[in-house]
């Protein structure tokens, strides 16, 4: 499913034609086609899945080298006789796992016509839960919790950070000795869902992903346009990939989502007490932010605060969670708050008992659940684009974004592992290709705090005349389905199911 945050919380001639030149799985022999059987155990759906491995090489470079194991989940067409193709599926991250997707997606009322139109697949992208999973070896009781940087007071702080997240980064590479994850790249995903595409016998594939998944589609119509048939990228991160400007684009989207925030809450003084308009909501996030940046708690700083903040604005649902937390952390409670944070399943782990016993030595460590989805997030994150590497330009970038988005622009601009990591890319950055066929639908919120309008923008912008742009009048994170748009649940059924994409960008008013 589609979580909370994006913590595990991104041409013709595409990149010199290095991509362009690998070979596609639909060039040589197709893969055999999968044997189905039941699903792992924690691939739990209310409409039982069945699953499937497909072996795809580790490096496309060597087709007959090294292979590894690509594990997709399928829920067949629910009328066969109606059945056009396969619909394959991707809920975003990079890092989350995609095999309960279909589900899911039956669970939150994908219309029949859609379910009876494809087989909807479900994929773990390469290094993720089933898929030859990578690790880090994440523990609770780390520092480092979450792949969204925490917010930076000041020049000092980045430099602070920049201690942690070096130190992460030869982790990732202490616990990685063969150099797998140099080949995690949103180009090689996409190379494996063509392998999934031939060996299920399919002429073309179409294609429906959110949030970092908008990217792993965009990547699909950029390498084989000819092999995708409809594609619709939902919150695009502006590319095809998480990249940096992705990252900081974390301040803009919560600049522009939190006004519903504050009118909401502006509307409920009398039960919250964070402020009686928006204007003094505002201030109030600003009061606490500074009262835990100078006096943190055990659980609990001005980052913590500023970051569960942006992970619960992810939907409309959890802004009375918010406002608890608020109220606890006014009145001193940031026990009480704590909870109430770990209500938002932003997938931030948050354990003090833990963390104590292992500062004191006192246990051994355990496990971080998160640690692929933070592992695998990493791998994608860094090896899909440049990042700078000196510690100035992020200081400067987080003095700029401080004051342009004062939220939370320190903390999207600060400095991560990707600054430090430790393998050269194996694919050069891929851009959008907008040659091709018609039949990219391009789907965004106005408000999304994690990839707001302008992702869309540029992404419709690269595509071209390939590519229409649907914004929404809403503020949620994820559109088609996972928000309640009748406006835009009809458009983007009817492109999938039929293929009716509009002739030019449009507009649907909120419901």
């Amino acid at each position: 499913m589609i979580r909370y945050g994006l913590t595990l919380t991104a041409a013709a001639g595409i990149a010199g034609g290095l991509l362009a030149a690998t070979p596609a799985a639909g060039d040589s022999a197709p893969p055999a086609a999968p044997e189905w059987a039941a699903c792992p155990a924690d691939v739990v759906t209310t409409l039982p899945l069945e699953c499937a491995t497909i072996p795809v090489p580790l490096d496309y470079d060597e087709p007959d080298g090294e292979q590894i194991e690509i594990t997709i989940s399928r829920m067949a067409s629910l009328s066969p006789t109606e059945r056009r193709g396969i619909l394959l599926t991707n809920p975003g991250g990079p890092g989350y796992s995609g095999l309960t997707l279909p589900g899911d997606l039956y669970d939150r009322g994908m219309p029949y016509s859609v379910l009876n139109a494809y087989d909807v697949i479900g994929m773990d992208p390469r290094g993720v839960g089933h898929s030859s999973p990578v690790s880090c070896g994440f523990t609770l009781g780390q520092e480092y919790t979450s792949n969204i940087p925490p917010y930076a007071v000041d020049a000092a702080g980045v430099a602070a950070h920049a201690e942690v997240v070096k130190d992460v980064a030869a982790q990732c590479a202490a616990n990685d000795p063969e150099g797998r994850m140099q080949h995690m790249t949103t180009a090689n995903a996409a190379r494996d869902m063509d392998t999934v595409r031939a060996a299920l016998g399919e002429e073309k594939l179409s294609f429906f992903g959110l949030s970092y998944g908008s990217g792993l589609g965009a990547a699909y119509a950029s390498l084989f346009p000819e092999r995708s048939d409809r594609v619709l990228v939902d919150s695009n991160m502006g590319g095809t990939s998480l990249d940096r400007d992705t990252q900081r684009r974390f301040g803009l989207g919560l600049e522009k989502r939190f006004p519903d925030f504050a009118k909401w809450a502006a509307k409920r003084d009398d039960s919250y007490g964070l402020g009686s308009t928006s204007r003094e909501v505002r201030a109030t996030y600003f009061e606490l932010a500074k009262q835990y940046d100078e006096q943190p708690v055990p659980g609990f700083s001005g980052a913590q605060f500023r970051l569960y903040t942006f992970l619960g604005t992810y939907k409309d649902a959890p802004f009375a969670t918010i406002a608890q937390m608020w109220q606890s952390l006014k009145v001193g409670d940031p026990e009480a708050a704590l909870r109430q944070a770990e209500q938002l399943d932003t997938a931030v782990p948050a354990d003090p008992a833990a963390q104590a016993e292992q500062e004191t030595g006192q246990a051994e460590p355990v496990p971080n659940p998160s640690d692929n989805a933070l592992s695998a997030y990493l791998a994608y994150t860094c090896n899909d684009t440049e990042w700078p590497e000196d510690l100035a330009t992020y200081q400067k970038d987080v003095e700029t974004d401080r004051k342009r988005y004062p939220l939370f622009g320190a903390a999207s601009a600060n400095i991560n592992p990707c600054a430090f990591w430790h393998n050269d890319p194996v694919d050069p950055p891929l851009d959008v290709n907008p040659e091709g066929p018609r039949n990219v639908m391009v789907m965004q919120n106005l408000r999304d705090p994690a990839t707001p309008l302008l992702g869309g923008e540029l992404v419709a912008k690269a595509f071209g005349d390939r590519a229409s742009l649907v914004s929404v009048d809403g503020g949620e994170h994820g559109v088609y389905v996972f928000d309640d748009n009748a406006c835009a649940l009809n458009t983007g059924t009817s492109f999938l199911v039929d293929g009716e994409l509009p002739r030019r960008d449009m507009f649907c008013r909120a419901s």
